[in-house]
């Protein structure tokens, strides 16, 4: 399984390519700063899952996750942010989003909810968007 990143702070970036590090079958294609080269990524690289934050450089993470949708309704679209009050929730869920995960309290779900994935669970997928 394929899974790009696109999230601004390097740090965050690092710390969910150690996540993956270990498992089997899962590759990390991609780790972009912004949502326009993300956009971009996402057509060349050929992701089965994007993680994605709501506020980066170059553009907004749910513009971004409307156009990604827009190309590719199974992509998989993990909303990373700490951005969680309700409206931010709604616009994402509108989008398109899979999940939406609070960065501060959920960051650890990232790797459960990809090991899922990988094993082709697809059934809780919104389960984890708890609006």
């Amino acid at each position: 399984m394929k899974v790009l990143v696109a999230e601004d702070s390097s740090l965050l970036r690092t710390q969910i390519a150690r996540l993956f590090s270990e498992l089997p079958g899962i590759e990390l294609v991609g780790d972009m700063r912004g949502a326009l080269e993300a956009c971009q990524a996402i057509g060349e690289l050929k992701p089965d899952v994007v993680i994605l934050d709501i506020l980066m450089n170059g553009g907004n993470g749910i513009d971004s996750l409307r156009k990604i949708k827009l190309r590719d309704t199974h992509l998989v679209v993990i909303v990373l942010t700490d951005r969680t009050s309700p409206p931010y929730r709604a616009r994402a869920a509108d989008a398109g989003a899979d999940f939406f995960l609070d960065k501060a309290t959920e960051f650890g779900r990232i790797r459960e909810i990809i090991q899922e994935l990988a094993r082709g669970g697809s059934s809780t997928l919104k389960e984890g968007f708890a609006l």
